[in-house]
């Protein structure tokens, strides 16, 4: 109706339906597609983790993703906003927008850094850096790398300005246009480098470690590790619980029913982390050489192989530019929330957040850089540990899954938005419906299967320490937990 359209007019639109798939998965895909899927994949039993990963996929990822883009579309705001256009009278659902902005923004505390590294290594592989290094020399040159602040900061820069100068062109004529240009070229990428990894002497080797169930190695590990690896795997591949995808959804217009695109998303996110295990698995056995998880398989392990591999200046120029376009998309993403936070809160223009914000991440991105070198004897989570440690482990760990319960909760009860406001908005427009039987699902059981996801994250990472510490950190989980039920709780209506 006219007010409807009237409505909508206020809040400039997505072009296409193909540029919010393509920006909303290229929020979701990231660098842990590379450095840690393909990793827990071999050695968690190759096709039946798989088949495990994509089960909680269906169970975690599709309801709380819908959820999201729910929120955003019915607001037309971003998550700084959302709350406060539904939320009903009296309720403090709104206080989970303060977390979720500060998430966006740590996120982005060590992502510019990382993103820099992608980009700096791409430069080395095209002029030549890597031509006739041996293996040690390769380890140096990532070495080297961390202890220059300086060399650093230039590739930060360079990401924060690309990035921003992408939100500052517009959503439709930049945000939309430019990266779904990236995420086709990122896709057009990895394929040419899986059809190349899947070709080299010995590739069959490793496609049997990635793919061909392994029984052996589910009960090496535990079919209880197993399972709970891709659980968590599929809860914290698509980044959800603080506001990254509903900024996409208040883009969207109702001709399209949520939950199909949900899961278009979901295939392409998954597709990406598959193919890189195309990549990474066969070039890795080829050339005899162990796959690692983390920096080390991107930074030293795979630049080694390409230093030995025929036309390797080529092929390891495409990787960190595939990479590249990887990390960017996720930036630009997360960008452009922190951009429409200006917008929402303080009625800024573009023009002027982008402005804004562009000071602000350069300087919020410091502490990462120095922590590798003049800050280096700051170690915050343990021995070993940097800053980039605590703030990966603030976002992942405790605003992505505490985020996604208080988003669960918000949609499921009846002292938040509720359960009908939700089903309607999500099935609202052609396409895939909502299932309406998976309600008591919704409201009781997936908000427990997240926690124990954010517990267990937490017993991982300190029960190695000393009692003291663990203690510490896991009381540290706990109040945390108490937060977010108490954010969720309805205030007394005051009386007239």
């Amino acid at each position: 109706n006219i007010f409807e359209r009237i409505y909508y007019m206020e809040r400039e639109n997505l072009k296409s339906r193909l540029g919010f798939i393509l920006l909303s998965a290229g929020c979701a895909i990231g660098i842990g597609n590379v450095w840690r899927f393909p990793y827990i994949v071999g050695n968690y039993g190759g096709g039946i983790f798989v088949l495990f990963y994509l089960f909680f996929l269906a169970l975690i990822g599709i309801p709380v993703l819908t959820i999201e883009f729910s929120i955003g579309r019915a607001s037309q705001k971003s998550t700084a906003k959302a709350y406060q256009e539904l939320e009903p009278r009296g309720t403090k659902w709104h206080l989970h927008s303060n977390f979720a902005i500060a998430g966006n923004y740590i996120l982005l505390m060590f992502y510019t850094t990382v993103a820099g590294w992608m980009l700096y290594y791409f430069y080395k592989f095209a002029v030549g850096g890597f031509v006739g290094l041996d293996t040690a020399n390769v380890k140096n040159t990532f070495n080297n790398l961390l202890a220059s602040p300086a060399t650093m900061t230039f590739w930060m820069l360079v990401v924060v300005v690309l990035g921003f100068g992408v939100c500052s062109l517009g959503l439709q004529k930049g945000v939309e246009k430019i990266m779904k240009i990236t995420m086709l070229c990122l896709l057009a990428i990895m394929v040419v480098l899986a059809i190349r990894s899947v070709t080299l002497p010995g590739a069959a080797e490793g496609l049997r470690f990635y793919l061909i169930p392994d029984f052996g190695k589910v009960l090496e590990n535990g079919v209880g590790n197993v399972i709970f690896g891709a659980m968590s795997q599929a809860f914290f591949t698509l980044s959800i619980g603080m506001g990254g995808m509903a900024i996409f959804g208040s883009y969207l217009d109702k001709s399209r029913s949520l939950t199909g695109e949900s899961l278009s998303i979901l295939l392409l996110d998954t597709c990406v982390a598959l193919t890189a295990g195309l990549i990474v698995f066969p070039a890795c056995f080829s050339f005899n050489v162990q796959p690692d998880a983390g920096p080390r398989l991107v930074f030293i392990t795979l630049p080694n192989i390409f230093t030995q591999m025929p036309g390797g200046r080529v092929w390891g120029a495409l990787f960190f530019l595939f990479l590249f376009f990887a990390a960017l998309s996720t930036i630009v993403g997360v960008f452009e929330n922190i951009v429409s936070f200006g917008i929402d809160l303080f009625g800024f223009s573009r023009k002027k957040s982008v402005g804004i914000n562009i000071v602000l991440i350069i300087v919020l991105s410091i502490p990462c850089i120095l922590g590798f070198n003049i800050l280096s004897g700051i170690q915050p989570l343990g021995a070993g540990s940097n800053i980039m440690d605590l703030e990966d482990f603030l976002v992942s760990n405790n605003i992505l899954p505490l985020g996604s319960v208080i988003y669960l909760m918000f949609c499921t009860h009846k002292n938040g938005w509720g359960w009908n406001n939700f089903i309607q908005e999500a099935n609202a427009g052609n396409g895939l419906k909502f299932p309406q039987f998976i309600r008591k699902y919704m409201t009781y059981i997936l908000p427990w299967i997240v926690v124990i996801i954010y517990l267990k994250g937490y017993y991982d990472k300190f029960s190695s320490q000393s009692n003291v510490v663990f203690g510490v950190w896991m009381a540290v989980a706990f109040a945390f937990l108490l937060l977010v039920f108490s954010v969720t709780r309805k205030q007394k209506q005051t009386k007239l």
